[in-house]
């Protein structure tokens, strides 16, 4: 959407432009028109000896010469104001020509009429001289003025920015708790607003007003801030008047006005019941709903005193849950679908951006007691160099790094069962850079040693340290991890239990200290002969097939079903059933309207209108259509736990289309969700299908119906 209204914004731009362009150029087509016949008639008149009746007396017509001439000169001064440089090089060129003609006539015919010609060209030269230098003075003047004030605004600007990030690590320095929170929070704000198709100095408003929300927390004691325990109800009415501080302590720049709406109504909740005003709906600020949903994110998937951060999977869940409610539905689902693009979890708390996804190195002693966080393997290979010194007497032994292969919602690994079951927590094994394997939760885990010959060793680049190269890569329910020390290659090829979830590595280690480490993602995708296949694929949709086959859907929208061409008074059938690991709402069918030329989801041409989701989620893109999403909660709904039960236990779902030209409205009522969405086409594609597709669910016995 906002690449569609960036280029249509630059398209009227150009027309402008050539408009105002072609102004111009017949202007001074005209100008030198004018002046061209004010000369011809000049040169005739002077030469006449016509005599013109005028009233009583009789007027010679060379009379007219000095205001023929006049005419002409008055062209040429606008030509030199109008058009600067050219146009004084013009006015030159043309005043200029006519002297060889003018001195001819006085000196060769007697033409002494020619005399003030020459004399008036001669002061005309020196006025647009004059003019042009003028002019020129002037614009170099303004030119220092603007270049001064830009300056100064950039001076102002940067100043502006600075006293921001003083106040911001003033608040940090307050609460050892949210170091970074400001920052992220106006990240994460900008998003959206770029997302919403704002404005670049929107965008930077957005962002400043964002970093400066929890300004206020400058007037909150440091023991309430950083209090462990749970706070008095005294003490949580003072953390509460935060908002109101913040709007005195900003109100006060007049400059930026905007400042102070985000820190004054970030808490306010779309249903009215925030605080400090308890405004409703879009009686609260814009800015303001856009900073509450980034503020919320970000509290979620931080740590605090009280606990540890929530995994993204689950905030994104608390947002579908709230939206509404606490936040704007609008904003929320853009929040939402950001969220869904942030498929490696970057949008999160980092105590430092490293190598190891946490951590600079690992001082490991015993087993485990030091831990990186995940690196999720994916179809694109990663490879990991890393040293280590062994701190055992037992050198080389069962001492040094391991690599632990497991999946969970935060991406790291959790040896606690209140955190196991929280977090979902799931290992399949580990793999020692010894070659020494682990088999846990995975069906099978496979290591062949391959030891290289003399001339393909590698040698070790610090002498003092072991180095090893790390290959890893997944591929649907297979991962491949090849460790090579130089000497010895052993290759560990791993069957998981099913593809439906994560797998990533994290770093470990015994009696060792692990560091240099360097990850790089390769951007080429590997196909299914790169992981030679140690067990038979898991299937969850040997059922009854339908019309098209059955389809099972691993992740989101990994597969899908092809297109099936929409015509009034299509129904879809299906039986719906969610994977074994399917935990959250949106493990779900979703239904995807489309144009392609193959009618293929990502076939040739492919362009997606609306993205509608049987929890009764959507999204649109690129802008080409029109979507109008209706979600009613009926009496037939729950709660969403039990909405996630029945989803696992798997039912039957009916889904109609309508069509009327380029309009497409989509209907469907499931456990109490009632979905009408309304899709108005709005390019020239005449071919529109639908396609099943979701994330982490079964679909079987697909019916097509058509009246």
């Amino acid at each position: 959407m906002k690449e569609e209204e960036t280029r249509t914004n630059l398209e009227r731009d150009n027309l402008r432009q050539e408009r105002k362009s072609a102004k111009t150029i017949v202007l001074f087509l005209l100008l030198l028109f004018i002046y061209g016949t004010a000369s011809f008639f000049t040169a005739m008149a002077s030469k006449s000896g016509i005599v013109i009746p005028l009233g009583g007396s009789r007027l010679p017509l060379p009379a007219f010469a000095g205001i023929l001439s006049t005419l002409g000169n008055i062209c040429i001064i606008f030509i030199v104001i109008l058009y600067g440089k050219q146009g004084y090089i013009t006015s030159l060129i043309l005043l200029g020509t006519q002297f060889p003609l003018l001195i001819f006539n006085m000196l060769a015919r007697h033409i002494m009429t020619s005399l003030p010609g020459i004399f008036g060209n001669v002061f005309t030269i020196l006025a647009v001289t004059l003019i042009y230098r003028r002019n020129k003075k002037i614009a170099g003047l303004q030119s220092f003025e603007v270049s001064y004030l830009k300056d100064q605004q950039k001076y102002s600007q940067r100043l502006f920015e600075q006293t921001a990030i003083a106040l911001v690590n003033a608040i940090d320095a307050k609460d050892t708790y949210s170091r970074g929170h400001s920052v992220r929070v106006a990240e994460y704000s900008r998003k959206i607003a770029e997302m919403m198709g704002k404005s670049e100095d929107e965008c930077y408003k957005i962002y400043y007003t964002a970093l400066l929300h929890d300004v206020g927390k400058i007037g909150i004691s440091d023991a309430i801030i950083n209090k462990k325990g749970k706070l008095t109800e005294e003490e949580c009415e003072k953390i509460k008047s935060h908002p109101v501080l913040g709007n005195q302590i900003l109100s006060g720049i007049s400059e930026y006005p905007y400042l102070s709406i985000g820190a004054h109504f970030h808490h306010e909740r779309y249903d009215g019941k925030g605080y400090p005003d308890k405004l409703k709906g879009e009686d609260i600020p814009e800015i303001a709903r856009i900073i509450a949903v980034a503020d919320a994110y970000d509290a979620m998937t931080s740590t605090r005193s009280y606990r540890d951060a929530i995994s993204q999977q689950l905030v994104r869940e608390e947002i579908v849950k709230n939206s509404g409610t606490q936040f704007d539905p609008k904003i929320a689902k853009i929040m939402q679908h950001i969220i869904d693009l942030d498929t490696e979890y970057q949008m999160k708390e980092r105590t430092t951006i490293q190598e190891l996804a946490g951590k600079s190195e690992l001082s490991c002693g015993t087993y485990r007691s030091e831990v990186s966080e995940g690196i999720i393997l994916m179809p694109y290979p990663t490879t990991i160099e890393l040293d280590y010194t062994s701190d055992s007497s037992e050198s080389w032994g069962d001492s040094g790094p391991t690599f632990i292969l497991f999946d969970s919602l935060d991406g790291r690994v959790h040896q606690e069962d209140i955190t196991i079951r929280e977090l979902d927590y799931f290992e399949f094994g580990e793999i020692r850079c010894n070659g020494k394997t682990e088999c846990r939760g995975a069906r099978k885990m496979v290591t062949r040693t391959l030891t290289k010959s003399k001339e393909s060793r590698r040698s070790n680049p610090n002498s003092s340290a072991k180095h090893f190269v790390v290959y890893g890569v997944r591929y649907k329910d297979h991962v491949l991890v090849r460790i090579d020390d130089g000497i010895k290659e052993y290759e560990t090829t791993i069957a998981l239990p099913d593809a439906t979830r994560y797998s990533y590595l994290a770093l470990t280690g015994e009696n060792c200290q692990i560091f240099n480490v360097k990850i790089d993602k390769s951007e080429e995708c590997i196909d299914e002969q790169t992981i030679p296949r140690i067990a038979e694929e898991v299937s969850y949709i040997d059922a009854p097939q339908g019309d098209i086959p059955n389809v099972q859907i691993d992740g989101f929208r990994l597969q899908s079903t092809d297109g099936i061409p929409i015509t009034d008074g299509l129904t879809l059938k299906f039986h719906t059933r969610s994977l074994p690991t399917a935990r959250l709402i949106w493990h779900c069918p979703y239904i995807s309207i489309f144009h392609s030329k193959d009618g293929k989801v990502n076939g040739d041409g492919y362009c997606e209108y609306a993205l509608i989701r049987l929890d009764g989620e959507n999204w649109h893109g690129e802008g080409k259509a029109e979507n109008d999403l209706t979600v009613t909660r009926t009496h037939a709904f729950s709660d969403w736990d039990i909405w996630k039960k029945t989803n696992k236990d798997g039912y039957e779902v009916s889904v109609s289309f309508s069509r009327r030209d380029n309009e497409i409205v989509v209907t469907t009522n499931n456990l109490g969700i009632s979905i009408i969405n309304s899709t108005i086409i709005q390019d020239h594609n005449t071919d529109i299908y639908v396609a099943l597709t979701g994330d982490l669910c079964a679909l079987t016995n697909i019916r097509i119906i058509r009246e």
